[in-house]
């Protein structure tokens, strides 16, 4: 998931810069667009966050140099590195439609891993305050948030039915049809000939999501368990905490997949009488 930010003022460059300055900061941004990096892994990347941290004439200067990329800086700190997002002109973007556009070749099918991306940062950080707590490691599995969306579908399609707009679309116009019936109708996991899950299932959906968060450096994989099991990063948080009060977020939210009361994400307790998935991993909370 790549969050576009606004490109803030250019920062004010200190006197007196040096070329070995200019070269250290733009080393320290390069260090910040390797997503998988981590000052403690490498020496010299730990040593440019520690002046970052503790000189603010190369911090503003680094600032500047990511600016003049196109890049925001969210944090620079020992958990995290530095953290940026690149703002929507950046030649660093890589925007969700490119991506979903990669990764599918039915328009619908773009809906869904959009859909796929909202369920699996929702599930990561279902309260403010798991966003707020800088300790907090969120948990996913992707049988997990498959289950979630379809637990979210059939309530969907429960108030269309009691609104008595609960109506079949035109068999052949997908675009006209509801974001529920887009999901639910999509079978789960499919089946290849030789027992490989089909790529266009929502399960094959949701794992191309994942994966691409963990070659994003956003989740780590933890095992195979439940279809894919992933922990969330540092970075992967900044992320998710900048894009909350974004645009693309609102877009998203729209959809109706998470509950919303405070303009904040929240999952509500599952419905008792639904069976769900033995391994589903579903860290529901009351809102």
């Amino acid at each position: 998931m790549t969050v576009y930010a606004d490109a803030p003022a250019s920062p004010a460059v200190p006197a007196g810069i040096s070329p070995g300055d200019v070269a250290d900061a733009s080393r320290l941004v390069s260090f910040g667009l390797q997503p998988k990096l981590l000052p403690a892994r490498d020496a010299e990347y730990g040593e440019l966050v520690r002046r970052y941290r503790d000189d603010p004439a190369f911090s503003r200067l680094a600032d500047a140099v990511a600016t003049g990329l196109g890049l925001v800086v969210l944090e620079v700190s020992p958990r995290a590195g530095m953290a940026v997002a690149a703002a929507e002109d950046s030649v660093f973007a890589v925007r969700l439609g490119d991506y979903s556009r990669r990764a599918a070749s039915e328009s619908t099918d773009r809906f869904l891993h959009g859909l796929a991306h909202l369920a699996v940062a929702a599930l990561a950080f279902p309260r403010p305050e798991d966003l707020a707590d800088d300790g907090y490691l969120g948990r996913i599995t992707v049988n997990g948030v498959d289950t979630f969306v379809r637990q979210v579908c059939r309530r969907l399609e429960e108030q269309a039915d009691a609104e008595g707009a609960n109506t079949d679309p035109v068999t052949d116009a997908p675009g006209l049809e509801s974001a529920w019936r887009v999901y639910a109708r999509r079978s789960a996991t499919g089946a290849t000939k030789d027992a490989r899950r089909l790529s266009g299932s929502t399960i094959g959906i949701v794992g191309k999501a994942t994966a691409f968060l963990v070659d994003s450096g956003f989740l780590q994989k933890t095992s195979d368990d439940s279809g894919g099991t992933f922990r969330t990063t540092a970075r992967y948080q900044l992320q998710v905490r900048d894009l909350a009060g974004s645009a693309a977020m609102s877009e998203l939210l729209a959809l109706g997949v998470v509950p919303v009361s405070d303009g904040s994400a929240t999952l509500l307790p599952p419905d008792p009488t639904e069976e769900l998935v033995a391994d589903a991993g579903l860290p529901f909370h009351s809102s």
